[in-house]
């Protein structure tokens, strides 16, 4: 080849003496019926002659970019660096491209964002939505976009979801402590608005009014994450504070144990601490911290197969006993409670091992 020329498909057909269909046959990982020797001189010629396929020619010509954008809401949270990496890892498999951007929370980004990718023209959407931009996400359905909402749920719109069973994780965290004596239990959500964060407070009232304990407006607490540890010093000062705190997510954990360590305050000895969600650092705490984690890699990969079988069907819209995916999690017990495990969650434990699957469970199995 000429100095500078750039290697096409037929130089890589004719260099490897097969046509031009079953290079392109190689390239698009269609060789199920191709002998590995027609393989290897195939790679052997796009190695020697350093060939680029052309992948906005191919994208025209196929009518798709094998492209789509991932919308997280804060890639700080723990919860989006995992579920990305599980989205990427997919999707890598399945020979698609992903752009991540992060929203930070705020409804014009995400408008600013979704704007941008479908320039682009990426193939579809995975979305962890604001909830705050309803005219935008009623476009996906008018227009037959292919979209999967993530982590949170867009109640009247017909779209697929994937969420995590948050009341019941709530329940269950809140039941932990109740077993261990606490009656003053207190929870600190960012703001509620989002239905994540309004459910795991659901699922701790819920708790508290099965085993009869009042509910006390004073420790419920759905706050901005900057202003959480004013909050939590206002509660703490309470003359009947809480025994107990159930941090909402690992976002609020963080500002929770800032405050404790600067003000020397411990757990369990001061107040028992739990955590819905995990963090990857528990163990290395004064006092081994108990966490309730969700599948999250699952969650993510679900989403991505959902996504990427509406773009292959060109069915967008999600039918009523289709549309939610809800994952179950599990509870970690550790020493943030003190003392030894209760008989009642023992026994709850054990039956979900033995019986129920906590990891998944279909919309038409019974959704939230």
């Amino acid at each position: 080849m000429a100095k500078g020329k750039r290697a096409t498909l037929s130089d890589v057909a004719k260099s490897s003496n097969v046509s031009k269909s079953t290079v392109s046959q190689y390239l698009n990982h269609r060789y199920e019926y191709m002998s590995a020797e027609t393989k290897a001189r195939i790679e052997a010629a796009i190695d020697e002659l350093g060939y680029q396929p052309n992948i906005l020619a191919r994208s025209l010509k196929q009518k798709t970019t094998a492209t789509i954008g991932v919308i997280v809401a804060n890639l700080l949270h723990r919860f989006s660096t995992e579920v990305t990496r599980a989205i990427e890892d997919y999707c890598h498999h399945h020979d698609y491209h992903v752009i991540i951007c992060n929203t930070d929370e705020d409804p014009s980004k995400e408008k600013k964002y979704v704007e941008m990718l479908i320039a682009k023209q990426v193939d579809g959407l995975i979305i962890v939505p604001t909830c705050n931009n309803m005219e935008l996400y009623q476009r996906f359905v008018d227009d037959h976009y292919p979209v999967v909402f993530l982590d949170r749920k867009m109640e009247g719109l017909p779209l697929p979801t994937v969420v995590m069973d948050n009341i019941g994780s709530s329940y269950i965290c809140t039941s932990h402590l109740i077993a261990h004596g606490h009656e003053r239990i207190a929870i600190m959500t960012p703001p509620r608005h989002i239905s994540s964060r309004a459910e795991r407070i659901e699922g701790y009232e819920a708790a508290l009014r099965d085993h009869g304990i009042p509910i006390r407006p004073e420790y419920i607490k759905s706050t901005r994450i900057d202003e959480a540890i004013p909050e939590l010093a206002r509660m703490l000062t309470l003359e009947d504070r809480p025994t107990a705190l159930l941090a909402g997510n690992d976002l609020i954990l963080m500002e929770v144990l800032s405050y404790m360590m600067e003000n020397g305050i411990r757990f369990p000895e001061d107040i028992a601490l739990v955590l819905i969600d995990d963090v990857n650092f528990t163990d290395f705490l004064p006092s081994p911290l108990t966490t309730f984690e969700h599948p999250v890699g699952r969650m993510g990969r679900k989403a991505a197969e959902m996504l990427l079988d509406q773009i292959k069907s060109g069915q967008t819209t999600a039918s009523p006993d289709s549309q939610l995916v809800v994952f179950k999690g599990s509870l970690h017990v550790r020493k943030s409670c003190g003392g030894p495990l209760p008989e009642p969650l023992a026994f709850l434990q054990g039956e979900e091992e033995n019986g129920t699957d906590p990891n998944e469970r279909q919309a038409n199995e019974g959704s939230l």
